[in-house]
Parts: C-alpha cells; sequence; structure tokens
C-alpha cells in the first residue's frame, strides 16, 4: 500500500472507486482545500487503485465546541475505506501518516470527530491508536442528492484528541 497526497487527476479516480454519491463531490471540495494550503488529502493506493482517503485540516476542526477545547488542533476528518477492505489496517497506515505529517510541521496534538453510537469499530480504533475523548459537538455537514436537493446533517459526535512525540 501506498499513501499520497491527492493530485488533480485522483479526484475522478476517488470518484470512480468511492463514490461521494449525489450530486456534490466532497473529494473535489477537499481536493480545493489542498490547493488552498488548509489541509493534505491524503489517498492510501493498492495497486494503482484508490482504496482509502483521509483529510488532515491544519486549521482545526470547524466545531466551535472543539475550537474552545483544543484551539491550534489539527483534524483528521472524513477517513474512509473501501468497505471490502475494512479491517487489514488502511485506516490505521491513514491515521499514522496524517500523525507523522503533524510531527513534521511541528505540531504536538492531533484529533479527530467520532460519532461512538453509530460508528463503534471506528471508536474503538481511534482508541487503540491512543486517541482520548476530550469533548461532546454536533458535525453540522451538508450535501446534494442526486435530485438536486440540499440536506442538512447533525450527527451526535466525540473529539477525540492524541499527543504526539517529537520525532527524534
Amino acid at each position: 500500500m501506498l499513501i499520497t497526497a491527492c493530485e488533480p487527476a485522483h479526484v475522478a479516480l476517488l470518484e470512480e472507486h468511492l463514490p461521494s454519491g449525489g450530486r456534490s463531490s466532497f473529494h473535489a471540495r477537499r481536493f480545493t482545500r489542498q490547493l488552498a494550503g488548509t489541509s493534505t488529502y491524503l489517498v492510501a493506493w493498492v495497486d494503482d487503485r484508490p482504496v482509502g482517503n483521509a483529510e488532515v485540516r491544519w486549521n482545526g476542526c470547524a466545531a466551535a465546541e472543539v475550537r474552545r477545547s483544543l484551539p491550534d488542533c489539527p483534524e483528521i476528518n472524513g477517513l474512509d475505506v473501501a468497505e471490502p477492505l475494512r479491517g487489514r489496517g488502511i485506516g490505521t497506515a491513514l491515521i499514522r501518516h496524517a500523525e507523522r505529517l503533524a510531527v513534521r510541521r511541528g505540531v504536538r496534538r492531533i484529533g479527530l470527530g467520532v460519532d461512538e453510537e453509530g460508528n463503534p469499530r471506528a471508536a474503538a480504533l481511534y482508541a487503540r491508536l491512543g486517541y482520548r475523548p476530550v469533548v461532546r459537538y454536533i458535525d453540522r455537514w451538508s450535501y446534494v442528492d442526486d435530485r438536486g436537493e440540499v440536506h442538512d446533517v447533525e450527527d451526535p459526535c466525540v473529539f477525540l484528541a492524541k499527543e504526539l512525540a517529537a520525532e527524534g
């Protein structure tokens, strides 16, 4: 497996293999943020095929509750692995890669959000990797479905954080 930062040609491949669904492409939005310098959009590859992705938002979580509790804490956001390949270490590799990028930038703490009730496998993974609960918040986001209707979503989540060791 190889993990790289997203490149322009990767966006269409991501849509093909890990589709956003609906009319709006979250892959394109994440890549646009990377171009603006506010994030790094990571793509995991197996045999020249994207099998997972995660965005490191250098400016942190959008939720005010998280920003108040953890100012200046980058967020690993939108971690996803192709369903048939889950449980094979791809998510762990993406998280570890994000952590290494953060340490290289001089960051000493990184976090991520999880719906503990709706995603217990992810919550268990994050705990195994050393992430600890900090604050509960509402994750608010929207998407455009295939009919062109906008859907606003509110997910109750907990933000987890991990202290990172400096590179030796």
